[in-house]
């Protein structure tokens, strides 16, 4: 199974391709991905690596948390599941349904 290995911490500069070539000194890198904001096409800091072999992936863990990359310490964790399904975003109707406090016939 592929572990999911969150990244933080990042140079704003830091590309796809150097987050990977970081993490390959420790084995296979199936994935690497730094987040860019969808509106300004700039790095927000942080990336994800996909490795399939949970031994190099730990020691990929244990060895970079703390490195100093492009002059930031790393933040190096296997990365969790979002809660709560995923994708914000929405919201704003403009209706309340049921919470009360306003709404119904005012007379």
């Amino acid at each position: 199974m592929v572990k999911n290995i969150y990244v933080g911490n990042l140079s704003f500069r830091t590309t796809d391709d150097q987050l990977r070539s970081v993490f390959e000194q420790y084995g296979t890198v199936e994935r690497a991905n730094v987040i860019m904001d969808r509106e300004t096409g700039r790095s927000r800091g942080f990336g994800f690596v996909e490795m399939p072999d949970d031994g190099e992936a730990s020691t990929a863990i244990e060895q970079l948390d703390g490195f100093d990359f492009e002059g930031r310490r790393l933040r190096v964790n296997e990365a969790r599941p979002r809660e709560g399904g995923g994708g914000g975003g929405g919201g704003g109707g403009g209706r309340s349904f049921g919470r009360g406090g306003g709404g119904g016939d005012r007379g």
